[in-house]
């Protein structure tokens, strides 16, 4: 397996056809968006906290994995470049959030990215991490025909503002089928078959943007995002530690959700 490093991202490049893009790991805040920003800003709440941790023995699976560095509050990689809600009339966080999940104001009144800064990190963090997601995509289909797709995600079981009561401990989102085949999302969810974790499909959460743009089996790429309650695997408050007790109950039925996935592929 080869690395790339960049300050944007890092991209473990495997053999199988799975790609599992983090684009909310992130926790540096480059200084020049820093200086922006409140007291709220560097505590970086709203991180997806230690999936590179939790997801890591995909490695030996042959996966490859690409995990952002750069926080989702200096620029959001999986919304659209246009800032066009996801999902409209309910409450969500844009292209450059100006609040957290919780309400609070991560800017200065009136000190909130205007256009031009808008456009200056979409060049600076946005593109790069697309411009590698892509590359990944299309080596893993060129070589194999089919690839997964996998977002990782996590978030804070209980956010009032976003969504009522508890969620669900893992979250599915196919773009309501249209991301990827039903044959290989079925498999996925076969393989829950006797878990002690909750799940929905197509819920809250239907997938970003990433896997609505990316997703297309019709040309071979299944995306699907799993979006998991933090508190399966972490301490949901400051300062968010990992809980090895509670991730090692998780990991194997990631893994077999992910070998399912794999062979669900179409020939």
């Amino acid at each position: 397996m080869t690395t790339l490093d960049t300050p944007i991202y890092s991209l473990k490049r495997g053999t199988r056809p799975l790609l599992i893009s983090i684009p909310h790991l992130g926790t540096r805040i480059p200084d020049e968006v820093r200086a922006q920003l409140t007291d709220e800003g560097p505590i970086v709440a709203d991180t997806d906290w230690h999936l590179d941790t939790l997801y890591a023995f995909a490695e030996a699976m042959g996966a490859s994995i690409l995990g952002a560095k750069v926080s989702r509050y200096a620029i959001d990689l999986n919304r659209p470049a246009d800032g066009q809600s996801l999902y409209p009339g309910q409450t969500t966080t844009g292209l450059c959030p100006t609040e957290t999940f919780k309400g609070v104001h991560l800017y200065p009144a009136g000190k909130e990215p205007d256009a031009a800064e808008t456009a200056r990190r979409l060049d600076a963090y946005w593109k790069p991490y697309h411009g590698a997601l892509q590359d990944e995509l299309s080596r893993l289909k060129a070589e194999h025909g089919q690839v997964v797709l996998w977002e990782a995600h996590s978030i804070a079981s209980i956010l009032p503002r976003l969504f009522d009561g508890k969620l669900p401990d893992f979250n599915f989102g196919t773009a309501d089928g249209r991301s990827c085949g039903a044959g290989v999302i079925g498999a996925v969810l076969a393989a829950l078959d006797g878990t002690p974790f909750t799940h929905v499909h197509n819920g809250r959460f239907k997938g970003g943007h990433i896997t609505r743009a990316y997703g297309n089996p019709s040309e071979g790429v299944h995306a699907i995002q799993l979006e998991m309650c933090q508190c399966i695997y972490m301490d949901e408050e400051v300062p968010f530690g990992y809980r090895p007790d509670l991730a090692v109950k998780v990991q194997p039925w990631l893994e077999r959700m992910l070998a399912a996935a794999l062979g669900a592929l179409p020939a």
